[in-house]
């Protein structure tokens, strides 16, 4: 009984502050034309409308809990000398407005939007443009970053700062926003039990989505695109990779996905489309690579020596200059059931599995992988005998990198297993 009255006690009190919230309205030429001015008059719980304009008031904290509302996307100008906005308050929603030109500091984290040591923050429906970082949250938890567009202008790593860089936070929700522009699209060190969902990032000078030390999070559904270097994750565990598509990073090191010392993680239903490597492995083990789609990558996945008890299963490789390259003779990896359109064996029994083993790193793969300019000598005459030798006599390539049972037919990964 006392349990129950509890709860009602909550439930009335939750009311009374919900029925008690003012709405308070900011535009310019009238009593209360300036956001801070609205802030300053607000209390906890409350609600500050800004209407359409441009607002010049240096950097804008909010420094309580309320919902702080753009329409018609006013905008708020840092003039490039501030941080726009800083929340400094637990529960602020803000939302709507075009913000832009923060300062650029080497010494100080500038951003259009930051936050520090607040909880159940939401930020959402903005738009950043030519801000140093975009949106800068340190030691937050419970947060949403949605439906945001940032876009930096700037032309150096030097001139611009991440778009969206979250330091030390914990369940996190980064959905739906598009970034371009930024030295990395998407930056996370020691974030974990967090979500990165439906973004787009593309055209940064780094990477699209760059993570360290950052457990136990969810990648799903992102576009990364045309970046410097594509995604990296480092030093991790427990990731999530599943429905994101890595399209046409290319460059002399540029890759779709970089994993470095990762472990028990999963990489599944992703599509790798003109990168220059698909996927390139280092210190990599009991991570699980099902049903993604290799397509005209230059290496579809550079698996190095350092990587062992990973399983690549289910996979479509098609139109790749090469498969598989290492830099190992001694690999400890499974690779079965997959389907490589280089593969010339047949089907005896008709059961939709080859007869005979496919190996996907051949003899020139090897070579180029040790002297890289042998690369100009694909498609050469040379290059076809060197292949047509080394299966007859594979006496090079990893005896136990290959495919014991290759697929006959592409699978349709519109499906998940």
């Amino acid at each position: 009984m006392n349990h129950i009255k509890s709860h009602i006690a909550l439930l009335f009190c939750f009311t009374v502050l919900v029925s008690q919230a003012a709405r308070i309205v900011v535009q310019q030429g009238t009593s209360i034309n300036s956001i801070k001015q609205g802030i300053q008059l607000a209390e906890a719980g409350d609600t500050v409308l800004v209407k359409a304009g441009t607002y010049r008031e240096g950097n804008i904290i909010i420094n309580k809990s309320i919902v702080l509302i753009g329409e018609n996307k006013p905008v708020a100008d840092g003039e490039y000398k501030v941080e726009v906005f800083t929340i400094g308050a637990r529960h602020v929603t803000l939302m709507g407005f075009t913000i832009m030109n923060s300062g650029m500091s080497n010494v100080n984290d500038l951003a259009g939007i930051g936050g520090l040591n607040v909880d159940f923050a939401t930020i959402r429906n903005n738009e950043l443009i030519n801000t140093f970082f975009g949106i800068h949250l340190s030691n937050c938890n419970y947060g949403t970053v949605e439906n945001n567009t940032l876009k930096s202008l700037l032309r150096s790593d030097i001139e611009t700062g991440n778009g969206i860089h979250l330091w030390q936070c914990s369940n996190m929700v980064i959905k739906n926003n598009q970034v371009r522009g930024h030295r990395d699209g998407i930056y996370f060190e020691f974030v974990t039990a967090s979500k990165v969902i439906g973004n787009i990032s593309e055209d940064n000078h780094r990477y699209g989505l760059h993570f360290m030390f950052s457990h136990d999070d969810d990648y799903l559904d992102n576009v990364f695109r045309n970046n410097g270097a594509g995604v990296a994750v480092m030093y991790t565990r427990n990731v999530k990779m599943i429905n994101n598509t890595f399209e046409r990073n290319w460059g002399n090191s540029a890759y779709g996905l970089l994993l470095k010392d990762i472990n028990k993680s999963q990489v599944l239903n992703n599509r790798f489309i003109q990168n220059t490597i698909g996927i390139y492995m280092e210190g990599t083990s009991r991570t699980v690579f099902t049903r993604n789609y290799f397509a005209s990558n230059g290496w579809a996945v550079k698996l190095q020596a350092s990587c062992d008890n990973n399983d690549f299963k289910e996979n479509n490789f098609m139109s790749n200059t090469f498969d598989f390259a290492t830099n190992g003779t001694l690999v400890l990896n499974t690779i079965n059931r997959n389907y490589w359109d280089k593969y010339q064996g047949y089907d005896l029994n008709r059961d939709g599995t080859g007869d005979i083993p496919f190996r996907p790193v051949n003899l020139y793969a090897m070579i180029v992988e040790r002297v890289p300019t042998a690369v100009l000598l694909w498609r050469s005459f040379l290059v076809f005998l060197l292949d047509r030798a080394e299966r007859v006599f594979p006496v090079v390539t990893p005896e136990n990198l290959k495919d014991d049972f290759p697929s006959m037919k592409p699978y349709d990964l519109h499906t998940t297993s």
